[in-house]
């Protein structure tokens, strides 16, 4: 567990208070760290982080052009739809089932670029990717990145405060982060590169990277409907990248134990299944944190699961050529169907009659 415990940058405040428990830090700390971590005339280290929450300020002014000049019923609708259900679903198919856990290989590199780049990229893989195997190894306790029992800006800053990898790994320790992203595709730094930007991500491929995505994204709105198309789901993608920040303080409770018997099944940790992220992009969390390395997480009839559709799609069109499903395991470990019972009378002869009489038995 040295590796888990090392690979993310502890914050100014500490992971543990003096009696060992999770260090609760004011919002005054919060915000401290926060802007200490996104100063990169400080520190140019800070690149990653900064860029992060600079790609959702350069999307503000989208949102308000869509909204006070370009405004229609049916951009808003387009704007809902593509915010909340296709960068939503993206975001469970490539960050958190692929990139994180593995749960499926594409056939070759272009099925992963195309998946890769099916939406705006707003997330950096490697702020995503390494923090999110912190958190299933040490959810809800001292060291799990995005601790619900922190409190929402806790959780909400998470990104700039706690998910940066470690800036001071031996070589060993980096190649083992390198490990958990040389599947993802991404441009990694070598050890002296990331000696000296603080980050896994090659910065120079990076940037590259996110200004080739939203040029091509925007040119192909932009012809299908003008400014206003563009603008809206332009604006819609910041958005989605604001409230996704939000997700791991409601999935796990606010840090409160809000589990339900016989819907999250995982006791293990605080994690909730909840309908509007699950119907929305397929993220039903506790049942996630069951089967993490599952291509799919919406087990039950009523569990919506966008995102295994479309990894279920690809398979059956051969861009996807392996994947871990869970489903039957889950039916297996947590759904007990119990035996039904019937009586039924059959006949047998008495021994001390002779005589034919009927005796009941359960099958």
């Amino acid at each position: 567990m040295a590796f888990i415990h090392e690979v993310l940058q502890e914050p100014s405040y500490g992971w543990k208070n003096a009696d060992g428990e999770l260090s609760k830090p004011t919002p005054k700390q919060i915000f401290s760290e926060f802007f200490s971590r996104l100063n990169v005339f400080k520190d140019k280290k800070n690149w990653l982080s900064f860029m992060s929450w600079g790609m959702v300020l350069f999307l503000a002014p989208f949102l308000f052009l869509f909204v006070f000049k370009y405004f229609s019923v049916t951009g808003l609708i387009i704007a809902f739809v593509y915010s909340m259900i296709v960068m939503g679903t993206h975001g469970t198919i490539w960050y958190h089932r692929y990139c994180t856990h593995g749960a499926f290989k594409f056939k070759n590199n272009f099925w992963r670029f195309f998946t890769q780049n099916l939406t705006l990229k707003i997330i950096p893989e490697e702020i995503y990717a390494i923090s999110h195997h912190v958190h299933h190894a040490l959810s809800d306790t001292p060291g799990d990145p995005y601790n619900a029992q922190g409190g929402f800006l806790y959780c909400f800053l998470a990104d700039a405060n706690h998910q940066p990898v470690n800036r001071n790994l031996d070589e060993k320790g980096y190649n083992r982060c390198l490990t958990l992203m040389k599947h993802t595709g991404v441009t990694c730094n070598t050890y002296a590169q990331y000696k000296k930007w603080g980050s896994v991500a090659n910065p120079f491929h990076m940037v590259l990277g996110v200004v080739a995505n939203w040029a091509f994204w925007f040119a192909v709105f932009y012809l299908l409907g003008g400014p206003g198309l563009a603008c809206a789901i332009f604006g819609a993608a910041g958005f989605w990248a604001v409230g996704v920040r939000t997700f791991n303080y409601e999935g796990h409770g606010k840090g409160e134990d809000k589990r339900r018997d016989g819907i999250d099944h995982n006791r293990k940790d605080m994690s909730v299944n909840q309908l509007w992220p699950g119907i929305v992009a397929g993220e039903w969390h506790n049942n996630h944190h069951l089967y993490p390395k599952s291509a799919r997480s919406g087990f039950k009839p009523h569990q919506v699961d966008g995102a295994w559709y479309y990894i279920k799609f690809m398979s059956m069109v051969g861009a996807i050529s392996h994947y871990h499903d869970s489903k039957k395991q889950f039916y297996k470990d947590y759904i007990k169907v119990p035996v039904t019972e019937t009586i039924v009378a059959k006949p047998v002869f008495c021994p001390t009659t002779g005589k034919q009489i009927f005796a009941t038995e359960v099958i």
